[in-house]
């Protein structure tokens, strides 16, 4: 039997190995990864050097090889065993130095011992190294031969966009990262489930909303683009979900747009509610993501996350612990079904309203029991008849659901049924 889980987690051994960061081929590979999967994919490329607000796309960086020679001639923070040894956008060098001079540049973790750190300095020249606790505190002193093959130059900061069409032009919006080197929950699992949902969508029907899901570097991605798109945006969205941390099996997690009050924050809150055993809600004070930048003071669009794990939350992130072991099928799985029942919410969420006053006579239409029974279960009929009992042109129908106590995917069959009967309208 097909498995979604399984499938994302394998996707995600493929892609766990390839060193991305802000720019580069990994980036590109990523992509092109991603592409096979959604030939749909445009693959975007803005110049280093472009000007998006106040910020500036960097220089392209690429890395052949880093590591550290000890004294005894044992080689350290090997870049080619481990791509979270090398401090991101690390400047080139070959020199020798003391070991007091290369602390200077050295990572680690006190508390996490085992751990290493995943650093980066993008905007300001710099280079280093990050390694264990242990391995740090078990260095000798002498002389260390230290080697990045590294170049800044300029070159383009590449972008993926999936475009899913819909009836009309109001959009929903999935937007991810494509720009952390091999980590599994922060990094993988946002775009690996982020496919997924773009396969499920591309085979709904009769889609009302079309898609927009975006792949991007964090942060300046999401500036450059908004800075491109910002009145289509404006004009267009109707809700977005930034997709990041859905890999493990621990509580989900709901972080606020600014506004606190658009349909994405809406849906997010009733998804959770009904369809998980227990969710954190953080509010926009808590943010640390692309929400940043689409709620932002003059941007202000209605995106909010739905995540597993919140980022900055669990031990392991940030660091090499956030392996293939933390992210799991089931977990994956977890966060695709959650968001993809918020997506099927909103294609039905309208506002409906019963077309005949008083209760509507639901025998004749096939849609109530024939024969009186006590014995027999009158849930589906309630249900039916509380939603009735709200459609009044109104209250949509998250509203409803949230009314009567019921899920809103549990009021879209009925809604079908109600609609194929000619009892209730819908309100655009």
């Amino acid at each position: 039997m097909f498995d979604i889980g399984e499938l994302m987690y394998e996707r995600a051994k493929a892609l766990f190995p390839i060193n991305r960061s802000l720019t580069g081929d990994g980036v590109r590979e990523t992509l092109n990864y991603i592409k096979r999967v959604l030939p749909e994919l445009t693959m975007h490329q803005v110049p280093s050097g472009t000007q998006a607000f106040d910020w500036t796309v960097p220089k392209e960086w690429s890395i052949e090889q880093a590591y550290i020679i000890c004294p005894d001639g044992e080689k350290l923070c090997d870049f080619e065993k481990c791509n979270l040894h090398l401090m991101g956008y690390s400047t080139p060098i070959d020199t020798v130095m003391p070991l007091a001079e290369l602390q200077k540049h050295l990572y680690s973790i006190p508390s996490l011992p085992k751990a290493i750190p995943y650093v980066t300095s993008y905007y300001k020249e710099n280079w280093g190294f990050c390694l264990t606790h242990e391995q740090r505190e078990s260095l000798k002193e002498g002389d260390y031969h230290i080697v990045i093959k590294s170049a800044l130059f300029d070159g383009v900061l590449n972008y993926g966009e999936v475009i899913i069409p819909g009836r009309t032009e109001k959009e929903i919006l999935l937007s991810t990262y494509v720009c952390h080197p091999s980590m599994a929950n922060n990094e993988l699992s946002g775009p690996i489930v982020s496919t997924a949902l773009a396969e499920a969508i591309k085979s709904m029907d009769n889609r009302e909303y079309t898609y927009r899901i975006l792949f991007l570097p964090e942060t300046i991605g999401s500036i450059v683009y908004i800075n491109k798109h910002l009145e289509r945006l404006k004009k267009h969205l109707k809700a977005g979900f930034i997709v990041t941390c859905v890999g493990d099996e621990r509580d989900y997690s709901y972080l606020s747009s600014r506004q606190e009050d658009t349909l994405a924050d809406k849906v997010a809150m009733h998804t959770l509610k009904h369809h998980t055993d227990n969710y954190t809600t953080y509010s926009f004070l808590d943010r640390g993501s692309d929400e940043r930048q689409f709620c932002s003071p003059g941007v202000d669009l209605p995106v909010c996350s739905i995540m597993r794990s919140k980022y900055g939350t669990f031990p392991e992130y940030h660091t090499s612990l956030d392996n293939l072991s933390l992210i799991t099928p089931s977990g994956l799985k977890g966060a695709y079904d959650v968001l993809l029942t918020a997506i099927k919410v909103i294609e039905f969420n309208r506002v409906y309203k019963v077309k005949t006053p008083c209760e509507p006579q639901l025998g004749k239409r096939g849609l109530y029991p024939n024969t009186s029974d006590m014995q027999q279960d009158y849930s589906d009929v309630r249900r039916m008849t509380n939603f009735l009992a709200y459609a009044d042109g109104t209250k949509d129908l998250i509203d409803i659901a949230e009314k009567i106590g019921e899920s809103a995917l549990s009021l879209i069959p009925i809604i079908e049924k109600l609609l194929a009967s000619n009892l209730i309208e819908r309100l655009d």
